[in-house]
């Protein structure tokens, strides 16, 4: 439950919109610790899903992040829960654990979260790449996700786990972006 490995992982990007990111005080830690983790995904070459909440009306994902996102899986959602089309792409990976990350906590990534496990993945969630924009609303949706199963997490424990060992071409790229 608590080892990840990149053969098994896929990472999912909730609604890092710009008209959302905006008001998000977090944000340029959010932003900050997804970069790290589109780059492990693409050490690894783990697959990145990335969700976009109502972009006519939130805009596209913040460019930071859409710069890093070439062939990667979108899916446009209205839905507050990216479930079911994601469990959908999920399974057309054949990956078992999902890397959650993005915004707003105690909405949408809470409830894809809760989708996902009741749907049987095993879910991580890196706290320091998700935010809200109230502190209580964000340490609920943290708390409630872990309540259901959910492991709430660190980007930095996350990259390191996936490492395993120092030395790698991997560790090389990675260490620096972590320091």
């Amino acid at each position: 439950m608590y080892r990840v490995s990149p053969e098994e992982s896929v990472l999912v990007v909730i609604d890092l919109q710009e008209r959302l990111m905006r008001v998000m005080p977090d944000r340029e830690q959010v932003i900050r610790n997804t970069l790290i983790l589109l780059e492990l995904a693409n050490q690894f070459q783990i697959p990145v899903i990335v969700t976009e909440q109502y972009p006519k009306g939130l805009g596209p994902t913040v460019p930071e992040i859409a710069s890093k996102l070439k062939g990667n899986r979108l899916l446009e959602k209205i839905t507050f829960s990216a479930c079911p089309e994601l469990v959908g792409l999920i399974k057309e990976t054949g990956r078992t654990r999902v890397l959650l990350v993005g915004s707003e906590t105690h909405v949408c990534v809470y409830q894809t979260v809760r989708d996902l496990l009741a749907a049987g993945y095993k879910v991580q969630v890196p706290c320091d790449a998700v935010c809200s924009r109230r502190t209580l609303n964000y340490e609920n949706g943290l708390s409630l996700m872990k309540e259901l199963g959910a492991v709430i997490t660190n980007t930095e424990t996350l990259v390191f786990d996936m490492l395993k060992i120092s030395g790698t071409k991997e560790f090389k790229v990675m260490s620096p972006l972590v320091k």
